[in-house]
């Protein structure tokens, strides 16, 4: 009889694989039934009304549709998580859908995203357009141009990237253009105020650091000084009037690991 000897590394490395893979304990913060868990916000309401049905759950898909606008009238819009974190991996699956909503700006064609580290929803003024956050931006192509997705906005807040301060509003990744209708996956991995990385379909776009408050695209009044560094927060999606559908928005908490500096 020939025996097969398998290297005690092999067994081990395997061994080390599933543990992980066992040990991951992803928080699905859509249930894939309703909104429960979650908190709207749309400019020009209050706190807790979905305006026009904007967020709502059809066959399993969290949607951000404007079937029932006549024009979008700046009506921005979040729904925040009920929960704040620090230090996670993050990971949607979202595509781009219709057409904008009539009086869109032009330059939210296609364009949603991942607000994170947000102030909480219930600090938000009545007519405040997005909260104090960093934001993944999700950007749809137009069949044209190139419009690379998951770059970073900073609405009220900086960045740090090599070293240097970053005060501008948007910085783009090194993704590709998704045009069409596809489906994309992009996560994020968070380590409160040290190392932020954004991903595209398995591929780091994005690395930045030390997100904190500042410049003037925040609330007159906000109450935190510029420079702060920001280590925790709220995760808010967006609504800025192109219909955007996700069908996993999931989480998994990082506070336990060893943080990367």
């Amino acid at each position: 009889m020939r025996f097969i000897i398998i290297p005690l590394t092999i067994l081990l490395i395997a061994s080390a694989c599933k543990s992980k893979a066992t040990s991951e304990q992803w928080i699905p913060l859509f249930n894939g039934k309703n909104l429960d868990g979650w908190i709207i916000k749309i400019k020009g309401h209050p706190l807790g009304e979905n305006y026009k049905n904007t967020f709502r759950v059809e066959d399993g898909i969290l949607k951000v549709s404007y079937d029932d606008y006549e024009k979008f009238d700046t009506s921005y819009g979040h729904i925040f998580y009920k929960t704040p974190f620090s230090s996670y991996k993050m990971r949607i699956e979202y595509r781009f859908t219709g057409e904008q909503c009539p009086e869109g700006p032009s330059w939210a064609f296609r364009n949603n995203g991942i607000m994170f580290h947000c102030q909480s929803p219930e600090t938000m003024m009545i007519d405040q357009d997005f909260p104090v956050s960093i934001e993944a931006q999700l950007l749809g192509g137009d069949g044209i141009s190139e419009r690379p997705t998951m770059n970073v906005c900073t609405p009220g807040t900086h960045i740090v990237i090599n070293d240097t301060l970053i005060t501008m509003h948007c910085t783009n990744s090194t993704s590709k253009t998704y045009h069409g209708d596809v489906w994309v996956t992009a996560e994020l991995v968070v380590y409160g105020d040290s190392i932020i990385h954004h991903i595209v379909n398995g591929d780091t776009v994005l690395t930045y650091s030390k997100p904190q408050v500042g410049g003037s695209n925040k609330p007159a009044d906000y109450p935190v000084p510029d420079g702060t560094l920001i280590s925790e927060g709220y995760i808010a999606l967006q609504a800025e009037s192109h219909p955007t559908e996700f069908r996993k928005v999931e989480l998994l908490d990082l506070s336990n690991y060893k943080r990367e500096k």
